[in-house]
């Protein structure tokens, strides 16, 4: 029977399935939420306004407050370098290494100087205040943050960071490596500045040993060495830059002058302005050595006290050019000496072995650092000093070694004529000892040959 009405309807529920599709759905659904009314208000009551069940289904549960807090704590794999310090999210913690590893060279960070002070973080203050009472030897002070180039490198470390001036060409650049060892104990910071001309290798190597063999965890204060090796124009060799300039006449340089200028004042405003002691190496030039010495202002009662620190080192008085990094270190409040040691475009050990124990006596003189060390006799000052000349051309043959003493009218070398085989002697012209010399070269009449020193008093002994 129920299949006969199915095919055979009846009037009225023909009616119903035509108007169906016109009714509206909450009709249609009225049975459905009667049935369910109740049940439904209370689950939309249960719902924020601006949430929806997909919202529900998908959150994740509410975390307590002692799973908040173990959130909030820092990955400590996350730690070293490229990680922003607490203090400072501009900064970078430099990565604590053995200098003497081989490792990537680093990259130069785009640094401007700052008014602040930014030795020490806020957080690493406090840290270091309260290991500082916790002491109890207080004239001990513990290491601070050192921060050079946008890096802070923490007290006990060593790092290698990296310094450009960032107006090269683009794809020719590259930056200049600095060596830093922050010691674990405060102190003064030394800087080490060598080739600065490009071709002066021994002032490169002596850079290397010294700050290689230093220990952050015995050191007090810091040592910032800056081997400049590959500055624009100096690839070859050459102690001038592209625009015919020579750097160590430039500074403390201009941010909009020449190109000296402005390698200059990158050099001086971001690394050399950290410094307390500055010693700037250098070797001969034009085929010419030197024994090693110290160049310095010796009218400056700092500069003066701070040359006695270096071990067996001759003293040669020179108030400096302006523009030399020395004059405006000098000027700039930074006890700065240059240091001069043998003969460019080579690595002679005997010379870098000697400019090495001067600045390892230094330190120990500073206080930075301890070791068994015997002073030797203090070598004299050399007030004054002339270059004796050739007077006539030919091929120079010396009769005299560097460092040694002589007198007044002995002969030094001699300048001999290749064609008509005439010797020329060549003489002192006072008493004193070779500080300088050339080696032996063919030279014209009026070549700079001997470089002699006379030996006087530091003033106020």
């Amino acid at each position: 029977m129920l299949f006969d009405r199915l095919h055979n309807p009846t009037p009225l529920v023909l009616l119903i399935s035509l108007l169906a599709p016109l009714l509206p759905t909450p009709l249609l659904a009225s049975t459905e939420s009667a049935n369910s009314g109740k049940k439904s208000e209370v689950l939309i009551a249960e719902l924020a306004e601006d949430e929806s069940v997909s919202d529900v289904e998908q959150s994740a549960p509410l975390k307590t407050a002692e799973q908040k807090k173990e959130s909030l704590k820092p990955d400590p794999s996350r730690s070293g370098a490229g990680i922003d310090t607490p203090s400072s999210p501009s900064r970078k913690v430099a990565p604590n290494i053995d200098l003497k590893q081989v490792a990537p060279a680093p990259e130069a960070q785009a640094t401007a100087p700052t008014d602040k002070d930014p030795d020490v973080s806020e957080t690493g203050s406090v840290a270091i205040k309260a290991e500082t009472e916790a002491e109890s030897e207080p004239e001990i002070r513990k290491g601070e943050v050192f921060t050079l180039l946008g890096n802070d490198v923490m007290p006990g470390t060593s790092s290698r960071l990296a310094w450009t001036p960032g107006i090269q060409i683009a794809g020719l650049s590259q930056a200049t490596p600095v060596l830093v060892v922050n010691g674990v104990n405060a102190g003064p910071t030394l800087c080490l500045t060598g080739a600065i001309h490009g071709d002066e290798l021994n002032g490169i190597e002596i850079i290397r040993q010294t700050v290689y063999d230093l220990n952050p965890e015995k050191l007090s204060g810091r040592v910032v060495g800056i081997p400049i090796v590959n500055l624009p124009g100096f690839q070859q060799g050459s102690r001038y830059l592209p625009d015919r300039r020579d750097l160590n006449r430039h500074f403390p340089g201009s941010a909009n002058g020449s190109l000296a200028d402005r390698i200059a004042h990158s050099l001086f405003e971001n690394v050399i302005r950290r410094c307390d002691m500055l010693v700037d190496i250098h070797t001969g030039s034009l085929k010419r050595t030197n024994l090693p010495q110290l160049r310095a202002d010796m009218n400056n009662p700092e500069v003066a006290e701070f040359t006695r620190g270096f071990d067996r080192m001759a003293v040669v008085h020179s108030t400096g050019s302006p523009g030399m990094l020395r004059t405006a270190a000098v000027q700039a409040g930074i006890r700065t000496v240059t240091l001069e040691a043998g003969e460019s475009h080579r690595i002679q050990q005997h010379q870098i072995s000697a400019g090495v124990n001067s600045l390892t006596s230094l330190m120990e003189r500073q206080g930075m650092i301890s070791r068994m060390f015997v002073w030797g006799d203090p070598e004299p000052v050399y007030y004054d000093s002339d270059w004796i000349r050739a007077n006539h051309g030919g091929i120079l043959f010396s009769e005299i070694d560097l460092g040694a003493k002589v007198s007044e009218g002995e002969i030094l070398g001699y300048v001999s004529d290749p064609i008509t085989n005439a010797q020329h002697p060549i003489r002192a012209n006072s008493n004193g000892r070779v500080i300088g010399m050339a080696v032996d070269q063919v030279v014209m009449a009026g070549f700079a040959a001997y470089h002699i020193g006379t030996e006087a008093e530091v003033p106020g002994e």
